[in-house]
């Protein structure tokens, strides 16, 4: 039996398509990647933007970003992500919720329970 057969785990760590084109660098699967994850597409394109230290925007589907990025700096970037805002660090799971309690956020998981606070995007 191949070892994908004994493979429990049901989430595997989406790759962002980038391409890069001129001066620009597009993420061609963007919106869709990220609502499959449930998070808003501008709140994580901000996130993006802060991290790569320029501005961005969504077009359509993809986000472009002003500047030449490579695959594996995006994706860097994109786990980094999903460590800190989508999975959980109890049951490693990513069916999790931000929660807004007064002026703090926390991330909820579904799966577990379990809640732990979260810094701002």
């Amino acid at each position: 039996m191949p070892k994908s057969a004994y493979n429990t785990e049901r989430f595997e760590i989406p790759k962002l398509n980038v391409m890069v084109i001129g001066n620009r660098t597009n993420i061609s699967n963007f919106v869709k990647t990220i609502k499959d994850l449930r998070r808003d597409p501008t709140t994580v394109l901000k996130y993006f933007s802060k991290e790569l230290a320029t501005s961005g925007e969504i077009k359509g589907t993809q986000a472009e970003f002003i500047g030449k990025f490579g695959v594996i700096e995006i994706n860097k970037k994109f786990k980094r992500f999903l460590d800190e805002f989508v999975l959980c660090k109890e049951c490693s799971k990513p069916d999790t919720t931000i929660q807004k309690d007064g002026r703090n956020f926390f991330l909820k998981c579904e799966a577990c329970g379990a809640r732990r606070p979260i810094s701002k995007m």
